[in-house]
């Protein structure tokens, strides 16, 4: 890999996400040899990657260079390298470019998206939990009204403009929100010779509520915003299968569409060497001490949605969210600093910033620790801190503008089928 040696210790951290990069700035002005590896040269703001599916924002918007970010820091070295396997007994991490020695290791992996072993699903579905994901989404879903469009068969035409979301968790529920103002204010324009009132959003919750792990105030209201919007919402019902046309559920219920978005939950991501029975826990994550070591390791840490730290007020482990992972990967570069000064390391405690989520225009809810607020204070409230942790200044006024813009005109301009993506129906 070309990283040269020094008399610096070594830390590799496989993963750009938002614990990985968290960490590497922490210790990118130490007396540390940093080695970031990654399969993107990026990285991705998640928390909007449904707004690139729904053609809100173009995915630069969303995404910075790694490189970027710690490029003024020293004895900072990126690769773009897949990871396959780490050697915990020589200390080395195996990738497609070649295997690289470490000191201290730190697997930041993140997590992918969970089907529960159903195959059929997996292959038919649509996830979204990155850019290239996203960009198919907004393909197939911009191709489904032009093939709606071309066809005489009321049953096909009705299949391309319905719209499955399955999980009624921030993902969900955003998406189906996007997608409804998209059909309320985009597509009577674009499509005029199409009646698109027929097309139908539904979410399909496996519980007795959305947003589960909100308060019940904020999971009602949502409700109340989606339904205003015309999204039909299924609770306790669970998706047992989808075949590319027909999705069937543990009920009588059954969808016929061209789309299903699987957004039902995440698993870790996790990589041979730390895949053991005696590493993983629920989840398909790493099980780590309150130091965010791997069990068995002084050396070997994980960090972020990858990262199971279990306490008595999160017996499953944190929450797979933003903020978990950056407080992690913050102190995780403390404690790195403290144990190379063979000086005790301190107890990771989370601390609760609350949760949020946009049902759209003027529609959102804030659960904060002392205060729980719904409608457009919530929304500003939301668009402020969104804007606040994106990275790099042309970012937050990129994505500020567009916000506007599409305010004012009531508009969404990415709506580009920049590469086709098609789904292969079963008939």
């Amino acid at each position: 890999m070309n990283i040269p040696r020094t008399s610096f210790p070594r830390v590799v951290i496989i993963g750009g996400g938002f614990a990985g990069v968290a960490l590497a700035k922490k210790l990118s002005k130490q007396e540390v040899q940093v080695v970031l590896l990654d399969k993107n040269n990026y990285h991705t703001f998640q928390p909007l990657l449904y707004q690139v599916s729904t053609g809100g924002l173009e995915p630069d918007s969303i995404a910075y260079p790694i490189r970027k970010i710690l490029k003024d820091f020293p004895n900072f070295y990126f690769r773009l390298a897949n990871v396959d396997e780490i050697d915990t007994e020589k200390n080395k991490v195996v990738t497609d470019i070649g295997k690289l020695k470490f000191d201290y290791l730190v697997v930041a992996s993140g997590s992918e998206t969970n089907y529960f072993g159903n195959s059929e699903i997996e292959k038919h579905s649509m996830a979204m939990k990155t850019i290239p994901q996203s960009l198919n989404l907004r393909s197939l879903i911009l191709e489904n009204f032009e093939d709606a469009l071309l066809t005489s068969d009321l049953n096909e035409r009705n299949a391309l403009m319905n719209f499955v979301i399955v999980g009624g968790g921030p993902t969900g529920v955003e998406l189906a929100g996007a997608l409804a103002e998209i059909k309320k204010g985009i597509l009577p324009k674009d499509y005029p010779d199409l009646d698109t009132r027929l097309a139908q959003i539904h979410i399909v919750q496996s519980s007795d509520c959305i947003l589960k792990g909100m308060s019940d105030k904020a999971s009602k209201k949502a409700e109340d915003f989606l339904e205003k919007l015309g999204v039909n919402i299924w609770k306790n019902v669970r998706v047992t299968n989808y075949d590319g046309k027909t999705v069937t559920t543990n009920t009588d219920l059954t969808f016929e569409t061209a789309t299903v978005v699987w957004a039902a939950g995440v698993k870790g991501a996790t990589i041979k060497g730390v895949d053991a029975e005696e590493f993983i826990t629920r989840g398909n994550r790493i099980l780590v001490n309150e130091f965010n070591q791997v069990k068995g390791f002084n050396h070997i840490f994980a960090v972020g949605d990858i990262a199971c730290m279990i306490n008595d007020e999160f017996p499953n482990g944190l929450p797979m969210m933003a903020q978990p992972a950056i407080q992690q990967g913050k102190q995780l570069g403390d404690n790195l600093l403290r144990l190379i000064e063979e000086k005790p390391m301190h107890s990771f405690k989370y601390k609760d910033k609350g949760a949020m989520a946009t049902i759209g225009r003027n529609k959102a809810v804030v659960d904060l620790k002392r205060f729980k607020f719904q409608g457009i204070f919530a929304w500003y409230v939301w668009m402020f801190v969104h804007l606040f942790f994106l990275i790099g200044f042309r970012n937050r006024m990129v994505v500020f503008v567009n916000w506007v813009y599409n305010y004012v005109r009531f508009d969404r301009e990415a709506r580009l089928i920049i590469r086709p993506f098609k789904k292969r129906l079963k008939t």
